[in-house]
């Protein structure tokens, strides 16, 4: 005998809950959160999803799959120079952490703000996104030197943590009610940085 059909779509499930998850942090999301956001029980959502954690890991996948992919595609499409890559990348960062009815800054960011040592393997995950994003922007920057947009003396390491915590630094004053007008006027000052390190 089959069955019977799961009442709800997962697809649908899983983007609620990313939504309460990028609100809310990983650790200061409730299992009674998930359940009003979603609509089901406790017990459908453990069965639809194994466990809290793994619903998490899904909807930072999805992040990163959709709103979170900005970073790579800005970073990695051809033809742009360094300038206007990262420029490109701090310019959307703002737009997508600031949209109106929609969770402020980034998920991956915000999810670990504070945590309990039991979800400490939880937190070590998201760090280990963030430092890869941060290990691109440094490898973009390393291109510029090789193609020679910058110069040969250009410290790619420290210009590429610079951008990164300029990156995340916007998502942490999103969250605290930045406007919008004031993150993107942080870009103009922040690339004059990459500016001096130009190959003249």
């Amino acid at each position: 005998m089959a069955g019977r059909p799961r009442e709800f779509d997962r697809d649908t499930a899983l983007k609620q809950a990313r939504d309460v998850f990028w609100t809310h942090g990983y650790e200061g999301t409730a299992l009674s959160d998930l359940v009003e956001a979603l609509g089901i029980a406790s017990a459908r959502i453990y069965a639809a999803f194994g466990s809290k954690e793994a619903l998490f890991r899904e909807a930072v996948a999805l992040y990163e799959a959709e709103e979170g992919s900005f970073a790579h595609h800005a970073l990695s499409k051809e033809g742009s120079s360094a300038r206007e890559a990262i420029e490109r990348m701090l310019s959307e960062a703002a737009e997508l952490y600031t949209r109106r009815g929609k969770p402020k800054g980034c998920m991956v960011v915000s999810a670990a703000t504070n945590y309990s040592s039991s979800n400490e393997a939880v937190m070590t995950w998201l760090a280990e996104h963030r430092q890869q994003r941060t290990v691109t922007i440094v490898e973009r920057i390393r291109q510029a030197v090789t193609s020679g947009e910058l110069r040969a003396d250009t410290d790619a390491a420290a210009l590429g943590d610079f951008y990164a915590a300029l990156l995340h630094g916007l998502s942490v004053q999103a969250r605290d009610g930045v406007p919008r007008s004031r993150l993107l006027a942080l870009i103009p000052p922040a690339m004059s940085v990459l500016a001096a390190s130009a190959k003249r």
